[in-house]
């Protein structure tokens, strides 16, 4: 049996400081890679067009949000060298009931969400290719697959920050085409609730209802419940703090944190800090490239009176960009929204079996007789076959399945999941620390305060408006 590497002062690297940092800046990455797709692809773009700029509070209130749970997550594991699924196997209460709601829930989402964005991955891939946009959606779970297979973090690191890299260069080209102003940008900012215009109601058979356009969006800015979890599992293969060399699927190591001192605790303290830069660089830009999509939408399906729906959505997008700004518009706004999928493909694919993984682990104690590897292989099979199914089954709906998977993964569980964290970070933690170790690792008051605005504006619309879309 593989021995777990103990937390000491010399297993502990020295963290970087000043312009150093940006050098091992590496989950972020990932995160907006995984993060950035059809969430912002198709629905943001579709939300832009249907109910315009106006709505552009709801891109940065979702995104900055989840921000605080993603952040405060991965400062625990930071500071314990454990994932958020082990975090949460640790809340009061019977044992792991908080993770049976877990499991059951991601389970669900998990198989529904990746087979989504497979099918929205297919029809994009299908207006660059001669191929159906079922065989598009299968090429791209195979590829993701492939890579996804090796469980190696450098080389996801790298090849999603490339994907990253060509969604900012598309994303930012169309933003720059058409900026509708500042003005604009501040009366987006403003909480306003618009109709529904007349015309999405009878050409595009649009619900009157506006949440029912607002609250997906918001479900998947910075991605799902899911997300959040994984960032912390990005920042135990970047081996931040507490983390290096420890791995996955491992709990914390208790009595080696129990006797941390407070020179180690100094350098994990260091270490969380480098976290927050990687977090910072996230969520910026997830929100600017959010919000070009959107503006993109407002700005070029609007006036034209379009809001795609069916297998035609990547087409219609692409010929509007190719109409307003020649061959070269049409080609980066394609091409950006194929790699943001693809790359959320592989994300999910590598995450949610790394979550499923560990819940059954902790819920279903002769699961853990199996190794590691093994477990995680088996559920990235599962979802294989299962992206095969929706695919060649709902392959022909995708705003339809990026909807309902943006609610299940997006809202249902992000209060409870804003609750969680604040008990690991406040209550847990300390507890499994050397009093040295605390004092230093104390987290900040403002963290509590963005765990509590989440859990109370999340949970708002958890109890106030979905019960009136479903």
């Amino acid at each position: 049996m593989k021995e777990t590497p103990t937390i000491s002062n010399t297993s502990i690297k020295t963290p970087p400081k000043g312009w150093a940092v940006l050098a091992l800046l590496g989950p972020s990455f990932i995160w907006c890679a995984e993060y950035i797709g059809s969430g912002e692809v198709i629905l943001a773009t579709r939300t832009g067009a249907i109910l315009g700029p106006t709505v552009l509070w709801a891109v940065v209130v979702g995104i900055f949000l989840k921000y605080w749970i993603g952040l405060c997550g991965a400062r625990y594991t930071v500071c314990t060298g454990e994932g958020m699924i082990d975090m949460i196997g640790r809340m009061p209460g019977p044992k792991n009931s908080a993770l049976w709601i877990v499991l059951v829930a991601q389970f669900i989402s998990a198989t529904i969400s990746i087979g989504s964005i497979a099918a929205a991955a297919g029809v994009f891939l299908s207006s660059f290719i001669p191929v159906s946009p079922y065989l598009g959606g299968w090429i791209v779970t195979i590829l993701a697959f492939s890579v996804v297979w090796t469980g190696a973090f450098d080389l996801m690191k790298t090849i999603m920050s490339f994907f990253v890299l060509i969604i900012i260069v598309g994303t930012l080209y169309v933003s720059i085409k058409i900026f509708p102003g500042f003005s604009t940008i501040i009366d987006g900012l403003l909480l306003k609730i618009p109709d529904v215009p007349a015309w999405a109601i009878n050409k595009a058979g649009v619900h009157p209802n506006p949440w029912r356009e607002i609250l997906p969006l918001l479900g998947w800015a910075a991605g799902g419940f899911a997300s959040q979890v994984w960032y912390t599992y990005w920042v135990l293969g970047a081996g931040y703090g507490a983390a290096s060399g420890r791995g996955y699927g491992q709990p914390a190591d208790i009595q080696s944190l129990r006797n941390m001192t407070r020179t180690t605790a100094q350098k994990i303290l260091g270490w969380c800090r480098v976290m927050y830069v990687d977090a910072t660089v996230a969520v910026v830009i997830g929100i600017l490239i959010t919000c070009s999509f959107l503006l993109a939408g407002a700005g070029v399906l609007r006036p034209n009176e379009m809001a795609p729906e069916g297998p035609d959505v990547a087409v219609s997008l692409s010929t509007l960009f190719s109409s307003r700004w020649g061959s070269a518009g049409g080609f980066l706004f394609l091409l950006s929204g194929l790699f943001a999928l693809v790359g959320t493909q592989m994300g999910q694919m590598a995450g949610w079996p790394r979550l499923l993984a560990d819940s059954f682990r902790l819920c279903v104690p002769g699961f853990n007789r199996i190794k590691w590897k093994i477990q995680f292989r088996a559920f990235l099979l599962f979802f294989l076959c299962t992206n095969m199914i929706i695919v060649f089954t709902l392959g022909l709906k995708p705003v339809f399945l990026v909807k309902i998977g943006a609610v299940l993964d997006g809202l249902l569980l992000t209060p409870l999941q804003a609750f969680w964290v604040a008990i690991g970070l406040y209550w847990i933690m300390p507890r499994m620390l050397s009093k040295d170790a605390a004092r230093v690792l104390k987290p900040h008051w403002i963290l509590a305060a963005g765990l509590v605005t989440a859990f109370l504006v999340f949970g708002y619309f958890c109890v106030f408006q979905i019960p009136f879309i479903l």
